[in-house]
């Protein structure tokens, strides 16, 4: 039928002035000039939006026996047979402990705006506790020193999963005493750093490390226990995270904010309609109860408490008030949706299983949901009032190649951001209060428990030679840095 019409009837049927080819091309050329997309559709962000990529202390510096560093758990468990993909360990990883110059110039020429590293916390304290070990702490100054000198901003990350073996073998998570010695870390670390850094995160995915290391036994330390043990190692995790806080604010220079980078499941309606998302927006809560919920509202939910009884973690008035410490921002690891349904069970919801077809990238547990960039946003800023948010991990995992000319053509890794960031455009657009995303990872690294096997790196890192590549999608991402938007 539109071959058939005139441009003069298509445009009284659709509404729009259709142009001649003529004068499309004037436009495109106009705009090519002028540094701007052609299409009357892009995607702008905000003035000020921060754009950066992150990554791990363990998955990346390498340096495990070096200036001091005592081992921490995942030293330990990589070095267990059978534990890890192939056996791999993250003793030299990407080198990035002796190569950081070399990656922050990589990372100035993405056109990052800012940068999130952790802190490997048995560099500072050995043996998690007492003496600190200055060498540790000498090399987190340099490479803020060196982000600082390219005009990137750092944002630092207190726990990334690499508890000292030292205090593993006291008790660890399922411990208090290990709360208490976070929190004394952490101000030391803030007291140290916080002239120039001005964003710390005091834990990495509480949920991960928690239920993946200490029930499913799959991470370091490699623990399988029973419900009411690891309720517990929960509570003593979002423990930790509000007498970190505390310290924070206690020993920092004035200016500071503090927040956290958390998995949270990031919940959506199936179907956009008025029922589907009051249910989303109930399983928000309840899905998160043992986390971000409790952080945020400084108590666990009835519902949490009764659906595990006698399994319950045990905590005090005190030990609440702790962790409902307010915090300044919220970061948002987000990589999959959870699919939410209406349903007339108590609870108001049901999780939509996701059946056998449903895609994934190369990692099983990384089911493409880019909807979570908006409504995980949108939400926690819906519920809990927050006007500050980032994204503090996002990305995909692929088995990248070189191609013989030297090139990684990863059009899936493309594909993923470019959807994910429509998404999180439109809730910025809508007003979500996102102040910046961070691109998991900057460059491969360590994958934990699948070793090398998988690639998350806008950076492809041949672990042999240690040459690094930027990959398509890193010319992806440091157009959309340029252009503050998606085309």
């Amino acid at each position: 039928m539109i071959n058939r019409l005139s441009r003069r009837s298509f445009a009284r049927l659709f509404g729009t002035a259709v142009l001649a080819p003529t004068a499309l091309a004037t436009l495109s050329t106009t705009a090519q000039a002028e540094g701007t997309p052609s299409t009357p559709t892009a995607r702008r962000f905000p003035q000020g939006f921060l754009w950066g990529s992150a990554t791990a202390s363990y998955q990346v510096e390498g340096a495990a026996n070096e200036d001091g560093r005592g081992p921490s758990i995942w030293d330990t468990f990589s070095h267990t047979a059978g534990k890890t993909n192939n056996g791999d360990t993250g003793d030299i990883a990407d080198d990035h402990y002796h190569r950081y110059k070399e990656d922050v110039q990589l990372m100035k020429a993405l056109g990052l705006k800012t940068y999130r590293f952790s802190v490997a916390w048995p560099r500072v304290f050995p043996q998690g506790t007492g003496t600190p070990n200055p060498k540790g702490l000498d090399f987190y100054n340099r490479l803020v020193d060196e982000l600082l000198a390219n005009n990137i901003q750092p944002y630092c990350t207190l726990f990334h999963w690499d508890l000292p073996q030292a205090l593993e073998d006291k008790g660890g998570w399922q411990s208090r005493d290990t709360s208490e010695a976070f929190a004394n870390y952490a101000g030391y670390v803030a007291q140290h750093l916080s002239d120039r850094v001005k964003h710390f995160m005091t834990l990495n995915e509480m949920k991960s490390f928690v239920d993946i290391g200490y029930r499913d036994g799959r991470h370091a330390p490699g623990l399988t226990l029973s419900v009411d043990k690891v309720n517990q190692v929960r509570h003593h995790a979002v423990l930790a995270h509000g007498l970190g806080v505390q310290a924070i604010r206690a020993h920092a220079k004035p200016g500071v904010k503090v927040g956290l980078a958390e998995n949270a499941e990031a919940c959506a309606p199936i179907i956009e309609t008025a029922e589907h998302i009051a249910a989303a927006r109930k399983a928000m809560r309840e899905e998160n109860a043992g986390y971000l919920t409790a952080i945020m509202e400084g108590k666990y939910t009835d519902a949490y408490l009764a659906h595990h009884g006698a399994n319950a973690p045990k905590f005090t008035v005190a030990d609440m008030k702790a962790i409902g410490t307010p915090i300044d921002f919220v970061g948002l690891n987000n990589y999959t949706t959870t699919w939410v349904r209406a349903d007339n069970s108590s609870s108001g919801y049901a999780v939509v299983p996701a059946p056998a077809s449903y895609p994934h990238m190369m990692s099983p547990w990384l089911r493409v949901g880019p909807q979570g960039l908006y409504w995980g946003p949108k939400l926690i800023a819906e519920i809990w009032g927050f006007k500050e948010i980032y994204i503090t991990e996002n990305g995909a995992s692929s088995t990248d190649t070189l191609t013989p000319d030297g090139h990684v053509y990863d059009s899936d890794r493309v594909m993923y951001l470019r959807n994910y960031l429509t998404q999180l455009h439109r809730a910025v657009s809508e007003g979500v209060p996102v102040k910046g995303y961070f691109c998991w990872s900057f460059m491969d690294n360590y994958e934990w428990a699948d070793g090398y096997a998988y690639r998350f790196g806008l950076h492809y890192v041949d672990f042999q030679t240690q040459k690094r590549t930027p990959k398509l999608s890193a010319q992806f991402y440091k157009e959309v840095i340029a252009r503050n938007g998606l085309a």
